[in-house]
């Protein structure tokens, strides 16, 4: 993996996603350098002013997109406005759940994707699907077909959102595939927990059946292929949901979460990467616990274990080989487990190739096309 800060994993994994997702060398050197000195410190120290250097950049390019979009060069300024948008979505990510301009650098970037779709991009639109009395606000991309088309529900995982999901590309992977995409911002994650305050659960096929309820309610939806992937901890999210919510057609398991809980005592004991910085007042946000202890003995429950059997539509399982954060020998159990799933496939993606970091985020291209056309393949 590419490592722009030297020993600080957690920042670098921010680069590298970035990178991977549309941003620029260029871009990107210019928001790391001022701040290469702090990163030798640590993950969680000098968080404010990753920020506040990313920020900086990415307001330079909506000021130059600004001005292009009232020139009339639309796609520039889309594509402007785009890797704002990315710049501020990683930035954001790694801020603490304490920080008190969170809401409003999220809220800046929302109004910066809502104009890459006005300008560019007009086969995604922002929609709401019902949840619980509240709701779970998403992007959906629609696929230039004749009639209704098959449909990937995406998920995220612990702390990353929508506009990364939009970001990373698959969209319009699918798309191309004549597939639609309908990214979610689960409980937990984006603006259902942000602004709606929903946190996380054991139980996904809750929101699911939201997410299976709506594209049902949609004349551009074929109602028989609604397929759900989910990436990081949507490893563990989405095949929970496709043991029990039995109208979707397929599952991935875009990193292989088994055992999420287990995870959470290896941190603990220091064993393995973080995915952010500020980890455990991210994770108690997250689940809405207020204590570490109830914390992780709720997460004792994250577990795939006797849920996985329960899989009767074909699941796909890819894992990096040098994940840092999630064992390999949860893929493997995984794939063991899921005995009753008609076409079960585990794809290790291994170093020679790249993909073998977290979700591949080391080369996204490469996973998401072997997902994508692995989805499509199955839906044909």
């Amino acid at each position: 993996m590419f490592e722009y800060f030297p020993g600080n994993y957690v920042w670098n994994l921010s680069v590298v996603a970035t990178l991977n997702s549309g941003g620029l060398i260029d871009e990107v050197d210019r928001a790391c350098r001022p701040i290469k000195e702090l990163a030798a410190q640590g993950s969680d120290v000098g968080t404010a002013e990753f920020m506040a250097a990313w920020a900086a950049v990415a307001e330079d390019l909506a000021t130059q997109a600004a001005a292009d979009e009232a020139a009339g060069n639309t796609r520039t300024a889309g594509q402007k406005y785009q890797r704002a948008t990315n710049y501020l979505a990683q930035a954001e990510r790694m801020q603490s759940a304490k920080s008190p301009d969170r809401k409003a650098f999220y809220q800046r970037l929302l109004d910066l994707q809502q104009k890459v779709f006005d300008l560019i991009d007009p086969a995604t639109t922002r929609v709401s699907i019902p949840f619980e009395g509240s709701l779970l606000p998403a992007y959906f991309t629609k696929a230039a077909v004749d009639g209704p088309a098959p449909v990937i529900i995406l998920w995220n995982g612990l702390d990353s959102t929508k506009e990364h999901m939009y970001a990373a590309g698959f969209a319009h992977e699918m798309a191309a595939r004549g597939i639609h995409t309908l990214m979610v911002d689960c409980p937990g994650s984006g603006e259902a927990l942000r602004f709606l305050g929903l946190t996380s659960r054991v139980e996904t096929e809750d929101w699911a059946a939201a997410c299976v309820d709506y594209l049902l309610t949609r004349d551009d939806v074929v109602a028989g292929k609604i397929g759900l992937a989910g990436w990081s901890l949507g490893g563990y999210y989405a095949p929970r949901a496709a043991a029990f919510e039995k109208r979707l057609a397929l599952a991935v398991a875009w990193g292989a979460n088994h055992d999420w809980g287990a995870v959470q005592k290896r941190r603990l004991e220091r064993e393995g990467e973080n995915p952010v910085p500020h980890y455990w007042d991210h994770v108690l946000w997250v689940w809405g616990e207020d204590d570490l202890d109830t914390f992780i003995k709720k997460a004792e429950a994250v577990n795939l274990d006797g849920v996985v059997e329960q899989i009767t539509v074909p699941f796909l399982i890819c894992h990096g080989e040098n994940d840092r954060q999630i064992p390999l020998q949860y893929a493997h159990r995984s794939y063991e487990q899921a005995v009753n799933s008609p076409n079960r496939e585990l794809r290790i993606f291994t170093p020679a190739e790249g993909g073998a970091e977290h979700i591949g985020l080391d080369h996204l291209a490469h996973v998401q096309s072997y997902i994508a056309d692995w989805i499509a393949k199955e839906f044909a």
